[in-house]
């Protein structure tokens, strides 16, 4: 059996092709269009993995797109109502979107692939985390955690898989606890990624990159946004967000007032710990270490919700 997944039209579009349950080619878009986290179809990648494995669209037995686009759109129509006037300008963005191409994805499949809807299938967004994840360990059994910033509506999963690898038993995955957006570990992190001055989903590695040069002392700041419970969920207070209803900024004015002027992207960073030769007192060298330390706060938060999850 053939079974060709197809993630795109947000970032890092990619496709991957399995026999018989094993992956056997798997590509991003971007290795072929040296477009970096290419959003787009990525027909250079399916026609990749067919290639490799030797076959022709019409000896796949399903296509599974990565999420389903319906509840997606639920969630995106949803939220931009129940965030207006704010959500006036994205809104229509969105619907435009959405209406003119999202939404038809898989009659884009049943043309550019080449077959029929009855072979075309949607898999649930933090269930193809879970399983691109537990599918190609080596485990038998184990617990399942995906974390991102939101799928359909989910924001993270916990669940118990189960792997057939002696063919005496039954491959399984399910998920049974949820966070639900707008509350979002992942789009906590990415505002703090657009904050230090980052570009989200390309620049989350920065800021964890930049916290070991930051000690977590605004630790009281993140304590006013977020709350981390006993049993790992948490709730983010949104008058200090804005991903809910802008694409353009993930915080607000309130969020400003807090933590203070966002760091400018072109501005050289460097602290008294990057660079020893430099006057600690020079005032950038201050206010970068400013911003080191918000780096450390926020990755100590995160690091300690994703323990508290585990546990």
């Amino acid at each position: 059996m053939y079974i060709l997944g197809i993630s795109c039209f947000y970032h890092d579009s990619a496709a991957a092709l399995l026999k018989d349950g094993l992956v056997i080619a798997a590509a991003e878009e971007e290795r072929f269009s040296r477009q970096k986290h290419d959003s787009g179809y990525p027909q250079h990648a399916i026609n990749f993995c067919l290639q490799t494995a030797g076959i022709s669209a019409a000896d796949l037995d399903y296509v599974v797109f990565y999420e389903k686009p319906m509840l997606k759109f639920e969630r995106i129509f949803k939220t931009n109502l129940a965030a207006f006037p704010h959500s006036w300008r994205t809104f229509g963005e969105a619907m435009i979107a959405w209406l003119g191409d999202k939404l038809w994805v898989k009659a884009q499949i049943q043309e550019k692939v080449g077959v029929p809807a009855d072979k075309i299938l949607f898999a649930d967004h933090h269930a193809s985390h879970a399983a691109s994840a537990f599918f190609a360990s080596p485990f038998k059994e184990a617990a399942v955690l995906t974390i991102d910033g939101v799928g359909e509506w989910t924001t993270t999963a916990k669940g118990i898989a189960t792997a057939d690898w002696d063919g005496s038993g039954q491959n399984t995955l399910v998920l049974s606890e949820e966070q639900r957006f707008p509350h979002s570990l992942g789009l906590l992190y990415s505002a703090f990624t657009a904050y230090l001055g980052f570009r989200v989903n390309n620049g989350e590695y920065k800021v964890m990159g930049m916290s070991p040069y930051g000690e977590p002392n605004h630790m009281d700041k993140l304590e006013k946004i977020f709350k981390l419970y006993d049993d790992g969920s948490f709730w983010l207070d949104m008058d200090y967000f804005s991903f809910h209803y802008s694409h353009t900024r993930t915080y607000s004015d309130k969020f400003i007032k807090l933590f203070g002027p966002p760091r400018v992207h072109s501005d050289n960073f460097y602290t008294a710990k990057t660079n020893p030769e430099v006057n600690p007192h020079d005032p950038q060298v201050q206010q970068n270490q400013y911003y080191a330390d918000i780096a450390a706060s926020i990755q100590r938060v995160t690091e300690e919700a994703i323990i508290k999850m585990l546990r």
